[in-house]
């Protein structure tokens, strides 16, 4: 069963490695979350050094079916988040440290 990370663990992660209060630490990942998600509502990439970057892709019409009925159905245009992880981020979920593997 795999953890799940959440805001409040974050900000407990900011207050004892940064120093903040922890108002202050919970204001500052909120504050950072924002910001991202500001950026994507704009249509703007961010970009995390080292980590990876998130876009926001337009998804045209298209004809899906139900799979119960096999029925074609129409699936509307859309937006959707994508995320790409940095190949350091990649080298370290597969244990590697350097970035040369």
């Amino acid at each position: 069963m795999s953890n799940t990370v959440t805001r409040a663990q974050l900000s407990e992660a900011v207050y004892q490695e940064v120093g903040l209060s922890r108002n202050e630490s919970a204001d500052l990942v909120e504050s950072v979350l924002d910001e991202i998600t500001d950026a994507l509502a704009r249509g703007d990439m961010v970009k995390i050094s080292s980590f990876g970057s998130f876009a926001v892709r337009s998804k045209g019409q298209r004809v899906g079916r139900n799979p119960k009925t096999g029925e074609e159905v129409p699936i509307l245009p859309r937006k959707v988040l994508v995320f790409r992880a940095s190949h350091v981020l990649k080298n370290r979920i597969n244990g590697r440290l350097s970035d040369d593997a």
